[in-house]
Parts: structure tokens; sequence; C-alpha cells
């Protein structure tokens, strides 16, 4: 039977849980899923930053829990998972959005610890979620959050390219080997000038549109990617997988970084 269309992007029912969700673009995916009728979980490290996203969320109606997590321990996402099925009888959307790296080095020169790190907290937490988060939902959808990064050379940023080109290679695998009960799909956000952005660019808010060409003519928030999230979670996207969405408004990833431009 055809569904009217905004029942399509209709998430009543639905249990997401949002990694890094305790500010930035992370916050923007919970508070779009809760507006959209999930119940929402929202993880991070920091304790007082997810229960302020909880808390935002309960109080303009939506159900919401906090629940702190390190995505590099295997055992804390465990247990995070089991958090949002204990709380809300079952798990059906996962997003891997944690991640990052504010380092600038060219890979000759960058320190291993940092290569580890990067890759531990960018691709091995995706993998890492994407296999606990398959172990609880019996029909739904996980999304990694990626970037224009893993498409191209990234000159001083070449780790965190490389964890991100893996996370597309994941993307790809995880949704064709968990079809047709999973989706697996991934969001590549443009320039959104969250904190992280801004510290790992060294620009301010205002100099991103000079250094970035952006033909839409300004930044993007996290409602944007928020908004795509909420499309690959829906059953608006119920026949699609294995795709990289990229939102930027219409600028292209190239080599080099932010910082080079000052």
């Amino acid at each position: 039977m055809t569904r009217r269309t905004p029942d399509l992007f209709d998430l009543t029912g639905h249990v997401a849980v949002i990694t890094g969700a305790g500010r930035g673009i992370g916050e923007g995916i919970a508070k779009s899923f809760s507006d959209a009728g999930a119940a929402v979980v929202v993880a991070a490290r920091r304790t007082n930053e997810i229960e302020r996203v909880a808390s935002e969320i309960r109080d303009g109606g939506g159900e919401a829990i906090a629940v702190t997590t390190d995505v590099t321990d295997t055992d804390a996402v465990e247990v995070l998972a089991k958090a949002a099925v204990s709380e809300f009888g079952k798990l059906t959307v996962w997003v891997n959005n944690a991640g990052g790296s504010s380092v600038h080095s060219p890979l000759v020169e960058l320190d291993r610890e940092e290569w580890d790190r990067t890759i531990d907290l960018n691709l091995t937490a995706v993998f890492v979620g994407s296999k606990i988060a398959a172990k609880y939902i019996e029909k739904g959808s996980i999304i990694n959050i990626s970037s224009g990064a893993g498409t191209k050379a990234v000159p001083k940023s070449g780790h965190y390219g490389a964890s991100k080109a893996g996370t597309n290679s994941l993307t790809w695998t995880f949704a064709a080997e968990l079809a047709p009960d999973i989706r697996v799909n991934a969001v590549m956000p443009g320039a959104i000038p969250t904190e992280i952005m801004l510290k790992a660019t060294g620009l301010k808010e205002d100099e991103i549109l000079d250094a970035w060409d952006i033909p839409m003519g300004r930044v993007g928030t996290p409602q944007d990617i928020g908004a795509a999230c909420l499309y690959l979670a829906s059953d608006a996207a119920s026949w699609v997988t294995g795709e990289l969405l990229r939102v930027g408004g219409g600028a292209k990833p190239r080599g080099g970084n932010f910082a080079n431009k000052k």
C-alpha cells in the first residue's frame, strides 16, 4: 500500500543511538530524530553535555536518555546498546558520529601515536559500533558520519582522510552483508562550524566562506546534517543502502586543508 509522503519521514516507534551527541552535529541529529518521533539515546564521553541534550529533548516533549560512552572501548559500546534496549525495548537506528582529529602533519612526520588514535576513533569505532548495533537491530539502519576527506588527497590531514576512506569502505561492505534487514549509509558533511571543525581548520566562523568555495553561499548547520540523517533513517529511504550522501552546500572536496589558507 502506498503511504502518504509525510508519513514516510515519521520515526515514531524508532529507538536511535547517536554517538558524539553532546554537541555539534551529534546534538543536531539527536534533536532531529526526536522531532520526528524517535526515542533517542545520546552518547559521548562528556556526561554533562549529553545530560544537557537529553534534558532539552525531554523538556520539548521527547524521549531521551544519556549514556556516558567512550566509543573506543568495546565493552562501553556494548553497554550503550544494552541501555537502549533496556530503556526503550528495542534498537532500530545507530549513528556512528563520534570522531575527528585536530592534528595537522604531513604523513611522513606524523607520530605513530596520533595515527593509531585517529584510526581507533574514526574507523575502528565505526566497525565496533556497527557490529554491535547489528546484534540488536532486527530491522532498521546504521548511519556513519564520514567526510569528503575520505574521497581524495588531503595533505597534512592524511591520517584523517584515510580513516574516513575506511569508513566509506565499511559502509559499502556492511550494507552488502546486512541487507535486506539493516540498511547502512553514510553522510559526508561539508563546512559545519562546530567546535571541533573550527579547531581542526584553524579558522574563525566568519572566515569559512572565504576559505571554502560554497555555491550555496552559507555554512552548514547541525540541523542540515540531522535532516539528512533523518531521511536515511526513515522509510523514505527504504530502498537506499550502501550510499554516501554529501551534504555540503555544493562544495567539492579538495586537497589541502583550511589552515593552509590563512
